[in-house]
């Protein structure tokens, strides 16, 4: 694809990161899409759109024949409806996680984005974490020999979020969207990506903090993946301290310390002699929300044909996890998430 790319965004309110992306990239801002008309007059001023590339139907942006890239940063809900409306119209896709709230609807665009033969990436933007990527590399590279223990947390006070300025319930708090799906789908993703699919998840869940949602606002699983490998996640929606996402991987030659919002991450690691050395200090860029190398990585998927690494039957699987969490807390039984789509 010699062209420049021509890219649509939907939904302004948390999509402009992916305006930045898309434009930083260099691609052509076809358009901007939002229902709310004072979101969208926002971001066209902030990026200095023309107001006749704003539209405030979707539908405008699936009829367009010279869209190719549309990015998807909507209400959970909504996700299944507008990507499939939009693969099966042609366009590559980007779209927010999760990939969708129910087993039903990720098969659905699973099945669409097969049949589209278009590229869609899911946004699971902890790949591209400074700090989650340096912990990649360093698992990969086996300076911290083979995993063991494995634990991520998603620590985020959704107390003045589940609510509208008027009083209504937010779509955060739709009981399809528990927290453990909307939110804590980031460190099962992390996770997934750092040592595999969990085979079988246990939790439980407590609900003290958010009174205006009916799910639990923080439930702690606990995952294995192979008979030498376990994981932990920590997922709390009401909670009193500032947004993190620790994880602290485990091997048997190390140990990495990490999150999303600090400066540093600290590696332990071994002698010959097996015994603990002091830990490592590594400086790295704060950037919990890399839309620029995210776009970046998906434009090259698009212009040189490379499978996507995030795809939506990736996105599907860490949402099937999820929704096993979920199941478990709910049943007090071990769950084995089913990964065929």
């Amino acid at each position: 694809m010699d062209k420049k790319l021509k890219v649509a965004n939907i939904g302004m309110k948390f999509g402009m990161s992916h305006v930045e992306g898309a434009r930083d990239f260099g691609a052509e801002i076809a358009s901007l899409c939002d229902s709310n008309e004072e979101n969208l007059r926002f971001a066209g001023e902030r990026y200095n759109i023309p107001e006749e590339k704003w539209v405030t139907d979707y539908m405008d942006i699936v009829n367009n024949p010279d869209i190719d890239v549309v990015t998807v940063a909507i209400p959970d809900q909504q996700h299944k409806k507008v990507c499939c409306d939009l693969l099966r119209a042609g366009k590559h896709v980007l779209c927010e996680k999760p990939l969708a709230l129910t087993r039903e609807d990720i098969e659905e665009i699973v099945r669409a984005a097969d049949e589209s033969g278009c590229k869609f990436m899911v946004g699971q933007i902890c790949r591209f974490t400074p700090a989650f990527e340096k912990a990649k590399e360093i698992i990969d590279s086996g300076e911290i020999g083979e995993l063991y223990f494995v634990e991520s947390e998603y620590a985020h006070d959704y107390m003045h979020i589940v609510e509208n300025k008027d009083g209504s319930a937010h779509w955060r708090a739709d009981p399809k969207r528990h927290g453990v799906v909307g939110g804590g789908c980031h460190a099962v993703d992390l996770l997934r990506w750092l040592a595999g699919d969990p085979v079988e998840v246990f939790a439980y869940g407590t609900h003290k903090l958010l009174p205006t949602v009916s799910y639990d606002d923080a439930t702690i699983a606990i995952m294995k993946f192979d008979d030498n490998l376990a994981g932990k996640v920590f997922v709390s929606t009401g909670c009193k301290r500032d947004y993190t996402m620790r994880t602290v991987i485990y091997g048997t030659k190390g140990t990495i310390i990490c999150d999303n919002t600090s400066p540093t991450m600290t590696l332990f690691t071994t002698d010959e002699n097996g015994d603990t050395q002091e830990p490592k200090i590594i400086e790295l860029e704060v950037n919990n929300h890399n839309a620029v190398k995210e776009f970046e990585v998906f434009a090259d998927e698009i212009i040189n044909d490379k499978p996507v690494a995030t795809s939506a039957r990736e996105g599907a699987k860490t949402v099937e996890v999820c929704l096993a969490i979920v199941e478990s807390a709910e049943t007090g039984k071990i769950v084995k998430p089913n990964y065929n789509f």
